[in-house]
């Protein structure tokens, strides 16, 4: 009874694509009891960066990593000059996958990122278009080339799909039945970053790290988008509300979860919340009885297009050596309470 009066509160909708109920105060994130095992964290262009970053710093709680238009785990060490020249374009030359290892190593002294024998397990999905004029093509083949070297068995547990005449941002499929106000030339990019490319990345992504869907065919199972105080989870840069999918019967736990992880300008406030509606994943994740959080960042001076910190900014202020890459990164540990709050019973 609590939880449903919660999620009342919060703002029920009817499907994936309705509109949300407006509210003063969202509910509390609820303890939804979903499932420890196949959990999965996916994101795209900053969000990949931290998607990767969460996985490599946990990777004992995750079975599965997607990245859509992001480079190699550590890539700016605590640089924004990095961030730019290495990273984002590569003016100052690839990344420095030697450099790179050894923060790893370095890491793991420290107990700042998961057990090799943990991250070797993962299930890995990257996607990257060949235009993307963003983040240079070549730093999606350089994360492979790191994958590589950490998986077991790559040639089983890595996908690596390249776009063609793709540009930057997280493909919806050609055929898409999104609002076209939300949708992008596959080419051209821009706006709210959903391409209307194939394939449907949510779909592929998915269907390689979890498996055909498990309750149903996509966008015949029904479910409710949420908003959620992220008070709670205090880490500089988040923004005041997440977003919660919540697929039909999840309500009494049992489900798996995915974290999706919005891009540069792709947050609800900057994007009109097209990723969190549109982007294809609550049809697939209803029919796969699988929680979505959507957890959000916010604007600000230091962070003007509301990206998930991959460069060290919500850290730089007090460390010289920003650990924001790492388990004691503000924004990932904010990230594992969101998680643990999931994965915990309800009252």
């Amino acid at each position: 009874m609590k939880l449903k009066t919660a999620l009342l509160a919060a703002g029920l909708c009817l499907g994936p694509a309705a509109s949300l109920q407006a509210q003063e105060t969202p509910a509390a994130l609820p303890a939804l009891a979903v499932s420890t095992e196949a959990a999965s964290v996916i994101g795209v262009s900053a969000g990949g960066y931290m998607a990767t970053q969460l996985a490599v710093a946990w990777p004992s709680r995750f079975s599965g990593l997607g990245v859509v238009a992001a480079g190699p785990w550590a890539c700016a060490r605590g640089e924004l000059g990095r961030a730019l020249g290495q990273c984002m374009f590569t003016r100052l030359g690839p990344p420095d996958l030697a450099a790179i290892q050894a923060r790893h190593r370095d890491y793991l002294s420290r107990d700042l990122v998961g057990a090799p024998e943990a991250l070797a397990d993962l299930r890995v999905f990257v996607w990257h278009g060949d235009a993307d004029q963003t983040v240079d093509p070549s730093l999606g083949r350089a994360l492979v080339d790191q994958f590589e070297d950490w998986l077991a068995a790559p040639d089983r547990q890595l996908r690596y799909r390249e776009g063609e005449g793709a540009a930057h941002g997280w493909p919806v499929g050609a055929e898409s039945d999104a609002p076209a106000r939300t949708l992008a030339g596959c080419g051209e990019g821009g706006g709210s970053h959903l391409l209307a490319c194939d394939p449907a990345i949510a779909e592929a992504a998915l269907t390689w790290l979890h498996g055909a869907p498990s309750a149903g065919a996509p966008g015949e199972a029904g479910g409710r988008l949420v908003r959620f105080d992220q008070s709670d989870f205090d880490a500089r840069g988040l923004a005041d509300s997440g977003y919660l999918f919540i697929p039909a019967g999840c309500e009494v736990g049992g489900c798996a979860l995915t974290v999706a992880l919005h891009g540069c300008e792709m947050s609800a406030a900057e994007g009109d919340e097209a990723f969190v509606r549109y982007g294809g994943l609550n049809d697939w994740a209803a029919a796969d009885r699988r929680v979505v959080l959507y957890p959000q960042v916010a604007a600000s001076l230091a962070n003007p297009k509301a990206c998930w910190d991959w460069w060290g900014y919500a850290e730089s202020a007090w460390q010289l050596d920003p650990l924001h890459d790492s388990r004691r990164g503000s924004q990932v540990e904010a990230l594992m309470g969101m998680v643990d709050r999931l994965q915990a019973n309800a009252d």
